[in-house]
């Protein structure tokens, strides 16, 4: 069986766990499986190197933050081979470039173009044990890259694609996906397996667990996912550990639960602006969000209310980070080129939303739903749809009593295994 094993930064935080990391991919190695690992950074260095260079420049070269960045990974793949080595285990370490992941050239934020998976095959079928950085490639000019925060479950899904592995292994800090978060629901269930889209869904829809593209890398290439937890023994058995944490797979996999709705999502970071009294015309919304987007602010959630004497009311979504140059482009620009009566705004508000394939064959979802808030008088002020989600926005201090009176209302809690 060959697996890709990737390491979070607090999995790789401190040499007593990059000794357990190496512990558990020996045994791996040892029970006969070709594995390959694909570690972060330890848990704070990419952050320490960042801020050094913030201490010269605010405005510093995106070049020059990948070149820096970069070295907290090349630092935790040469102490985990050190460590294998010391355990018998035959072990390389490689940068992304050395093993021959090409990215576009966007610094800081850069995308996987395709991986030469031959030398790591090579390795792995010679019994040597590979270890590759997560979070980094180079462009075409043989400048490196990397792929943003979160980078390293992409680069661990797109190693697992390119060399065909079985299934790629993601050692987090939580065990498995759970219903919600149990921070916010304490009776929060671990699933045994969901869907890449779900999954998906979830991930953009405020989920932390896994980076959105990662999901979408791994939905592209088939590439089956299992988050699992690092800070159990690493001595634990393999047959066990192996179909521990959450399976993501395929919609079609017969062991897919059937529950309508599988999980959810919460995201704090959402901030709405609404335009008044704009002209009730053809072509309105093109006039009123082409300036955001011109401005690179991106939006989620959009409402239009109905016309009345000739003009309507445009509402929409997005990050709380974007709010005040939302705000800013609708007063200076769109306000008087429209002849808008006024622009109004709330950071103070969040997405909720329920997830689920099993919505697709079942009515009543939403009206269960809004039921459930409405129980505990939440006022909903937008909603968006889909196949697979519902989506609400309302006002963030009501953020942890809709998601438990929603998780209460679906029966997450007694959802059969």
């Amino acid at each position: 069986m060959l697996v890709i094993h990737k390491y979070g930064g607090t999995s790789m935080g401190s040499i007593e766990r990059i000794k357990s990391v190496a512990k558990r991919v020996a045994k791996w190695h040892a029970a006969g499986h070709k594995v390959i690992v694909v570690p972060s950074a330890m848990s704070g260095e990419t952050n320490r190197l960042l801020g050094l260079a913030k201490e010269i420049s605010a405005d510093a070269d995106p070049r020059e933050l990948d070149q820096i960045a970069s070295t907290g990974e090349q630092v935790s793949v040469g102490l985990l081979a050190i460590a294998l080595q010391s355990l018998g285990v035959k072990s390389k370490s490689y940068t992304g470039w050395q093993t021959g992941i090409k990215t576009n050239n966007a610094f800081t934020k850069a995308r996987i173009e395709s991986i030469d998976g031959d030398k790591l095959l090579a390795d792995v079928n010679n019994g040597i044990v590979p270890i590759v950085t997560g979070f980094q490639g180079v462009d075409s000019e043989g400048n490196i890259t990397t792929l943003g925060r979160g980078g390293s479950d992409t680069q661990a899904v797109a190693v697992a694609a390119a060399v065909k592995a079985d299934e790629c292994l993601i050692y987090t800090d939580v065990d498995a996906i759970y219903t919600t978060d149990p921070r916010v629901e304490p009776d929060a269930r671990p699933l045994k397996v969901i869907s890449f889209e779900e999954m998906f869904e979830l991930a953009s829809l405020g989920s932390k667990v896994l980076q959105i593209r990662s999901v979408e890398f791994a939905g592209k290439y088939k590439v089956p996912v299992r988050v699992l937890s690092s800070f159990t023994e690493p001595d634990i058995a393999i047959a066990v550990e192996a179909k521990s944490g959450t399976l993501i797979t395929f919609e079609e996999d017969e062991q897919m639960e059937q529950a309508v709705v599988s999980g959810i999502a919460f995201n704090r970071d959402e901030a709405k602006v609404t335009l008044r009294g704009v002209p009730d015309s053809p072509g309105i919304a093109y006039k009123i969000v082409e300036p955001i987007a011109a401005a690179n602010v991106d939006i989620d959630m959009i409402v239009q209310n109905v016309g009345e004497k000739g003009t309507t009311d445009f509402s929409f979504t997005v990050h709380r980070n974007e709010f005040k140059k939302a705000m800013e482009v609708l007063e200076k620009q769109v306000k008087p080129a429209l002849g808008a009566k006024e622009v109004v705004g709330d950071d103070k508000v969040c997405k909720v939303s329920i997830v689920g394939i099993g919505m697709r064959s079942h009515v009543g979802i939403a009206a269960k739903m809004f039921k459930a808030l409405a129980d505990e008088n939440i006022n909903i002020q937008m909603i968006t749809t889909s196949e697979i989600k519902t989506s609400v926005l309302v006002d963030d201090k009501y953020m942890e009593l809709a998601v438990r009176a929603l998780h209460r209302a679906f029966e997450l809690d007694k959802v059969g295994a």
